[in-house]
């Protein structure tokens, strides 16, 4: 019963919404590239900035939840690592970053409010904000360096995500009242952030191309959908996390390969099929998985 009400109370009104995406894909020509670019230079740093700015997590969880999610992260890059290992370079680059970059946004933000509350929307906003740095420091090392450390730097530095980070924080710590019209203006497209992204992973579903079973797709998949949670328990559990930073971790791994990694990927040209069809199976494999979690978790 429990399994049931996590699918209709927590992953339905997620998927609706993706559900949009997948219609318009079928009924118009729209160009992924713009959708792109709007999600990743225009909607996303301002999410990142706003999230920043209003998430209430004491000092102690969140050092919990950031070493615990980096942690985390860093195991099951060298576990994809290793079961990609007989591919090529490039491909091997590309499972490894469809593992580590999770759909902790337009997935993860609605599923914790709705699975855990508004304090566990506090503590998926901490990893999210972690899922960000890792996303756009590791992500573009991966997909988008091809010139070694210094390049991948540079790659980091292009990224309008990264600068958001740094301007919410020092905001933050400084004490720096917003004028109320910039904070309403940041706040609406903060809240555009979610359902365009969910929109627009709908628009890649809702391409007949975008999945393909090959096998580098069914390694990063399994690895990210099967493997990760698991991981993520026990790594949970040796912290001695408590019940609510354990529910926000696991759930967090819980979440499908984000969008935003086909993004990276088609803007630098960077296995850009196999990332989408990995985006496409692992969201379609992890509605199951993530209602099993819901259902499991620890009360809070």
């Amino acid at each position: 019963m429990a399994f049931f009400t996590a699918l209709i109370e927590v992953i339905l009104p997620v998927v609706l919404v993706a559900l949009v995406g997948v219609a318009l894909a079928r009924a118009f020509r729209l160009d992924m590239d713009t959708v792109g670019k709007i999600n990743l230079y225009g909607l996303t740093p301002l999410l990142a900035f706003d999230s920043v700015m209003k998430t209430e997590v004491s000092g102690g969880q969140a050092v919990q939840l950031v070493g615990g999610y980096l942690l985390i992260t860093l195991v099951i890059g060298l576990v994809a690592l290793a079961a990609g290992w007989r591919q090529d370079r490039p491909t091997r680059r590309a499972i490894v970053a469809s593992v580590i970059i999770g759909n902790n946004g337009n997935f993860g933000l609605p599923i914790a409010l709705l699975a855990l509350g508004r304090v566990g929307l506090d503590q998926a906003v901490v990893i999210f904000v972690t899922s960000l740095v890792v996303m756009y420091t590791v992500g573009p090392a991966l997909l988008g360096s091809h010139g070694g450390v210094g390049d991948a730097v540079l790659t980091v530095i292009k990224l309008p995500v990264a600068w958001a980070l740094v301007a919410g924080l020092i905001v933050r710590l400084t004490g720096v009242t917003l004028p109320i019209g910039v904070a309403r203006g940041v706040e609406l497209l903060a809240q555009a952030a979610i359902p365009m992204v969910l929109i627009a992973l709908g628009l890649q579903l809702g391409q007949r191309a975008s999945l393909q079973l090959t096998a580098p797709v069914l390694i990063a998949a399994g690895v990210r959908v099967v493997v990760l949670p698991l991981l993520a328990v026990g790594i949970g559990l040796l912290l001695g996390l408590g019940a609510l930073e354990l529910s926000s971790l696991v759930l967090a791994c819980a979440m499908p390969t984000a969008v935003n990694a086909f993004m990276l990927a088609r803007e630098y040209g960077s296995n850009p099929q196999l990332v989408a069809s990995v985006v496409a199976l692992s969201t379609l494999a992890s509605l199951g998985t993530i209602a099993a979690v819901v259902a499991l978790l620890p009360p809070v």
